[in-house]
């Protein structure tokens, strides 16, 4: 057994503290806002009162759906949200399989292609696909937020990464039992990609929920509007209701949590697959 130095005790021990200082100032405001949206206004914007206010009330909560029809925005994030998410899953893996294990000409400068795509910044895109979007008469439709989105060049990277640490000589086997590439995708290779079917869902979810941009150029139906764009209508033009706000916003990070929490030890696995070869 490797004996432990001082040295190396006191590193981890200022390693740990580092850590819980880090987490700390991450979690503070966090815990602020869930706090505040329990607190009347006037508390939350009070000058003279503590770091925290005093929670005293539910009204918040309440109002958010009477003033806001919060859970319809809710339901319809959700609902975007968990559509790209699994359609990007599953055109990232079946992309990731193409380029990983089939041989076929120009398939190295198709898939540098795919990568140069990381590399153009998303806000050099806007206008020409808002005048497509235009064009295409999908204005103020879920069409333009799920089709042109659909295929990701990173969860692709991601895939073809994780794909190729799979046998070569397992999938010839199930070729040889008569299996087709399809049959092979979806019986062999889909459920010994689930650490990187996690990872993937967590980044692509996140993503997608907190989109604000193309959604707010997209949508103008009040009743089709996804929550982060809907959360502005509690600034108002004279003043903020930030005790609605921060109830809006308490109850928006919980789908994240739960899907990390169900998700993170595949989540890191996953990471840690699709970055090495």
């Amino acid at each position: 057994m490797k004996k432990v130095t001082l040295g190396q005790r006191i590193g981890s021990i200022l390693l740990t503290i580092i850590l819980f200082l880090i987490a700390f100032v991450v979690i503070v405001p966090f815990l602020w806002m869930f706090v505040s949206s329990f607190a009347p206004n006037s508390d939350i914007v009070a000058i003279n009162g503590g770091l925290f206010p005093k929670p005293s009330t539910l009204e918040n909560y309440v109002n958010i759906q009477n003033n806001f029809n919060f859970f319809r925005l809710f339901a319809n994030s959700l609902f975007i949200a968990i559509t790209k998410t699994v359609i990007i899953i599953y055109t990232s893996a079946l992309l990731g399989f193409v380029f990983s294990k089939m041989r076929f000409f120009g398939r190295d400068f198709l898939f540098g292609v795919v990568m140069s795509t990381m590399m153009i910044p998303w806000a050099v895109t806007i206008i020409p696909q808002y005048e497509m979007m235009q064009q295409f008469g999908w204005m103020d439709s879920y069409k333009a937020l799920i089709i042109p989105s659909m295929i990701s060049g990173f969860g692709i990277f991601l895939f073809r990464q994780s794909i190729s640490g799979i046998s070569d000589e397992l999938i010839e086997a199930a070729k040889l039992d008569g299996a087709s590439d399809f049959r092979v995708f979806h019986s062999l290779i889909l459920p010994l990609s689930h650490n990187t079917i996690a990872a993937l869902a967590i980044f692509t979810f996140l993503w997608n929920w907190e989109d604000y941009l193309w959604p707010f150029l997209m949508i103008t139906t009040d009743e089709k509007q996804l929550l982060a764009v809907g959360l502005k209508a509690f600034n108002g033009q004279y003043g903020t209701d930030y005790g609605g706000l921060f109830a809006a916003t308490s109850l928006a990070i919980v789908p994240v949590i739960i899907v990390y929490l169900i998700f993170q030890k595949q989540f890191i696995a996953g990471i840690a697959t699709g970055s090495t070869k």
